[in-house]
């Protein structure tokens, strides 16, 4: 029996159109699309399948809208002949990850990431911020590097040679060229609403904490590898306060990938919009199987 990993893409991922063609081979996908939207107060599906862009890329819809969209797909799949040894998802998709290994219910997860979504904008707003991803630099290089520039940490390991520093915007530009002199080969701004995984967010975290000790989780059926430590967590009170804490903290990717294969993993089955996830995946263990669903 292969053991396999199952992992769920994040925020960034989303494009109009997504979901359409699984919906239409596959009605129980739709009936959590309309689940979902009646949670929400709106036609997710509509907004996923025709856009406009704009409306899907609000972080208060893409969100919900990725997390369903990820879901449905892996209730569209069939896992026999596979033992699923871990379940990890990249920042949002982390929520995904315990609502499939049954850590969270349904209409719980939708709410939860409606609402980080909606306050995570408005720590966007409140503060000029963004992101910049660092080519070419090890981490211990970057942290030496931005060392003493306030607010900008490292947001994202993504995978050998590609980390994501964030911060507002003024100490992130010079964080970036601290980096290009440290010896980075480049160092690119990303096209997001702020800093996510900073101290930026800390308004968002703390109404986060109140929500998630709100919420009700249950033991999974399998270990969640939790972005911020990169562990395997199966205790339903870690579950929730790993939430909490990767909306300011970094989110340890490659680790997470590291620890999944571990475990035993040797295939990567990937679902959301696209192949970020698979990609980063080949790059931290070349020899890793992967697969996309969308």
């Amino acid at each position: 029996m292969a053991k396999i990993a199952v992992v769920f893409a994040g925020q960034g991922a989303q494009v109009v159109g997504m979901g359409k063609a699984l919906c239409e081979r596959h009605s129980p996908a739709r009936a959590l699309f309309d689940r979902a939207s009646r949670v929400l107060g709106f036609d997710l599906a509509q907004i996923c399948f025709e856009g406009p862009a704009e409306r899907l890329n609000r972080t208060d819809v893409c969100q919900p809208a990725l997390l369903v969209h990820a879901y449905a797909a892996s209730q569209a799949q069939s896992f026999d002949g596979h033992e699923i040894v871990a379940a990890a998802g990249l920042s949002l998709g982390e929520y995904t990850a315990n609502l499939f290994a049954g850590a969270l219910e349904f209409e719980t997860a939708v709410d939860l990431v409606r609402k980080r979504g909606a306050w995570m904008q408005e720590a966007c707003d409140a503060t000029p911020s963004g992101m910049v991803s660092v080519l070419g630099l090890d981490q211990a290089k970057i942290e030496s590097a931005i060392a003493g520039i306030d607010g900008v940490g490292v947001a994202n390991v993504n995978s050998p040679g590609q980390i994501v520093i964030s911060g507002p915007n003024e100490p992130l530009g010079r964080a970036s060229e601290a980096c290009k002199a440290a010896g980075a080969k480049r160092c690119i701004p990303l096209k997001v609403a702020g800093a996510y995984h900073s101290q930026v967010m800390a308004p968002a975290q703390e109404k986060m904490r109140v929500e998630l000790h709100r919420a009700d989780f249950s033991a999974p059926r399998f270990p969640v590898v939790v972005n911020t430590t990169a562990r395997p967590v199966t205790n339903p009170d870690l579950l929730r306060s790993a939430l909490g804490d990767q909306v300011c903290g970094s989110v340890l990717w490659e680790p997470c990938v590291r620890q999944m294969a571990s475990m035993g993993a040797t295939k990567f089955i990937e679902f959301g919009p696209g192949k970020v996830l698979s990609g980063l995946i080949k790059k931290t263990i070349e020899t890793a199987e992967t697969e996309s669903f969308e």
